[in-house]
């Protein structure tokens, strides 16, 4: 049950994260945060369980998880390099003034 606890302050500090930061690579650990929280459902529910199948939910997460992160962190390098800014309000900023 501490697991479910734990899982359950990791996915409150990953939300709290998402919410108030502004830089787009403490958004993405805080996404990562609540991936991490997930993935650590999997093992425990499957263990509670005494099934192996939340084990290999955990393999697919972790390999989905590191290819979206790659995406993520060239999309912000690319954003970096063009623009010089990984702040998401100045970004949101630049979309309304192309118009």
């Amino acid at each position: 049950m501490e697991y479910v606890i734990l899982s359950l302050v990791l996915l409150a500090i990953g939300i709290y994260g998402l919410m108030t930061k502004r830089n787009l690579l403490k958004i993405l650990i805080s996404i990562e945060i609540i991936a991490a929280a997930a993935s650590m459902n999997f093992v425990v529910f499957s263990s509670i369980l005494g099934d192996q199948l939340g084990q290999v939910f955990l393999i697919l997460a972790l390999s989905v998880d590191t290819a979206i992160t790659a995406v993520v962190i060239a999309l912000v390098l690319i954003a970096y390099r063009e623009y010089g800014i990984i702040d998401v309000w100045e970004l949101s900023k630049l979309k309304k003034s192309e118009r």
